[in-house]
């Protein structure tokens, strides 16, 4: 999981947009963008629900087309989605409080992932 808030701030402040939305797509089936109050019991807490609802360990018919141990990756990469949509106005994200925009990275090997941001407004 990681924190992807600053950055995105620092793509929108440097356009000249300062009303509409950004939308962030991560390419890649088995990295997922979401929103959460980005701390340390959550940070543990969210990995720890993604193994309760789809175990690592269980059998995946995925595995037997490609070998590589990944359907669980790619279940939980389906299930909170690869894009996000966030308004924004005066030049700012509208996110609450406690809530910060992460890429999530399910895969059970390192990958090199790029992140589409595309901004419309005015």
């Amino acid at each position: 999981m990681k924190d992807i808030t600053a950055e995105l701030r620092d793509i929108l402040a440097g356009s000249s947009l300062q009303n509409g939305q950004a939308l962030v797509f991560v390419p890649g089936a088995t990295g997922a963008l979401s929103t959460i109050e980005y701390e340390p019991g959550l940070v543990k807490d969210f990995p720890a629900l993604m193994e309760k609802m789809i175990p690592e360990k269980e059998y995946y018919c995925h595995n037997e087309t490609w070998h590589d141990g990944n359907g669980h990756s790619h279940l939980r990469a389906t299930l909170v989605g690869p894009s996000l949509t966030i308004p924004f106005t005066g030049g700012s994200l509208i996110l609450g409080t406690w809530q910060q925009v992460v890429f999530l990275e399910f895969d059970n090997k390192p990958h090199h992932r790029r992140l589409v941001v595309q901004l419309i407004g005015e």
